[in-house]
């Protein structure tokens, strides 16, 4: 390589080295466009596992069935999931896994257009055409979780809250949460939550903001990045949250749009 005055001598590899990607025989094909495939992974892509021995939470589900589009990932902690209606009809609800590593390439190449991109599904692999670009990715061989099963049905505690204020309350009590756990416990009371944490050195903070819930009193906690990272997928200003009792999951939603759905194990505090 010359330029100017300058030489480099590089040592390359054998090109019969690099690794060929098959020609993959297509089991499904459909198109999306571009903005809706980056929504569907913008969403959910936060709450898939890391390196986890359970291989196929690694990942990010796509689940094609007639007329909608969902994507599902889930580290056994909390689940995101966001659905999108769209012209497809496969035979039979089509399930995949995409790896982690293929999803946040995929991401990178999405822009927020309406352009279709081409989506093409085989046994083991999928591919994605759009503008200039091929991606393919193996996917992961394994069975994804029952995920409607964790969703919350029978929630009779109902939450309606600013999302900004909520968030920025969190963000501020978690200062003084345990480093290594998060936790942080949510108090509920008329019109009120109240989010308190503390840690090991004995500080504590304590913050209290106004609600729309007129249910029971009701004390939960839970791991506070976990919440924190739904509430920053939610686009709306409101969110409502769905509550059990202190050992049930919480269901966080945009107020007014099933379309994403989040959900949250408690954490004994």
């Amino acid at each position: 390589v010359q330029s100017g005055r300058s030489r480099f001598n590089l040592t390359t590899l054998p090109i019969t080295d690099f690794p060929s990607v098959d020609e993959i025989t297509s089991q499904f094909e459909f198109s999306l466009p571009q903005n809706v495939l980056k929504h569907l992974i913008e969403k959910t892509s936060f709450a898939m596992a890391q390196q986890d021995v359970r291989y196929y939470l690694n990942g990010l589900l796509l689940e094609i069935s007639s007329g909608m589009v969902r994507a599902v990932a889930t580290d056994g902690h909390r689940l995101a999931m966001s659905t999108h209606a769209c012209d497809v009809k496969p035979s039979d609800t089509l399930q995949i896994i995409m790896p982690r590593k293929g999803v946040t390439e995929l991401v990178k190449l999405l822009e927020d257009t309406d352009e279709l991109v081409q989506i093409q599904v085989s046994a083991n692999h999928i591919k994605v055409k759009l503008n200039d670009f091929v991606f393919t990715s193996k996917l992961i061989d394994g069975r994804f979780p029952d995920y409607e099963r964790v969703i919350p049905k029978n929630s009779d505690k109902h939450v309606l809250a600013d999302k900004e204020t909520l968030r920025q309350a969190l963000v501020r009590t978690s200062i003084l949460s345990n480093e290594k756990y998060r936790g942080i416990r949510i108090r509920l009371s008329n019109a009120l939550l109240q989010a308190q944490a503390n840690n090991p050195e004995m500080e504590e903070a304590e913050e209290d903001i106004e609600v729309d819930y007129s249910g029971e009193e009701l004390e939960i906690g839970f791991n506070v990045s976990y919440l924190l990272d739904a509430l920053g997928a939610v686009s709306e200003d409101t969110v409502s949250l769905d509550l059990g009792d202190s050992n049930s999951s919480c269901v966080v939603q945009p107020k007014g749009d099933s379309t994403c759905t989040y959900v949250i194990m408690p954490m004994r505090l």
